[in-house]
């Protein structure tokens, strides 16, 4: 099974605001933080995630959150090339073609995202498979 994730805004957002997915999501982590897995995401997520976790918990608790998932997520970024490739590819929605390409440049192995176009839009070498397909995949 692979050992190197991508976690998308979905997943993070998800975790901070216990929302809908949310056990998936702390399963998810629990394989993270036991070290089963490794995950990586982008300083835009970070960026996402910081909003919509600080409009319900406030700055303070906001921070104290994304500072404890960072303990446990590596945050990666994207060149210009790869900016250049994720622009020109065919995927329909700009802010998901960047993130995919940050994770194909730094060769991972799974895009994990709820996102369904973002799943049809992917490629061989990065499948996007759903939290749930994620944990099914190492029971």
């Amino acid at each position: 099974m692979a050992s190197k994730i991508f976690l998308d805004a979905n997943v993070l957002i998800n975790l901070t605001l216990k929302r809908a997915g949310y056990t998936e999501a702390k399963a998810l982590f629990d394989l993270i933080i036991a070290g089963r897995v490794q995950a990586f995401t982008t300083a835009a997520i970070i960026h996402i995630t910081a909003y919509y976790t600080r409009q319900v918990h406030g700055s303070k608790k906001a921070k104290d959150l994304l500072l404890g998932l960072l303990m446990d997520v590596k945050v990666i970024d994207i060149n210009h090339e790869m900016a250049m490739v994720a622009l020109s590819s065919q995927f329909t929605d700009i802010e998901d073609s960047l993130q995919y390409f940050a994770a194909v440049h730094h060769k991972l192995d799974l895009f994990i995202s709820a996102d369904k176009q973002l799943k049809k839009d992917s490629l061989p070498i990065l499948p996007v498979i759903t939290v749930k397909e994620c944990l099914n995949a190492f029971e």
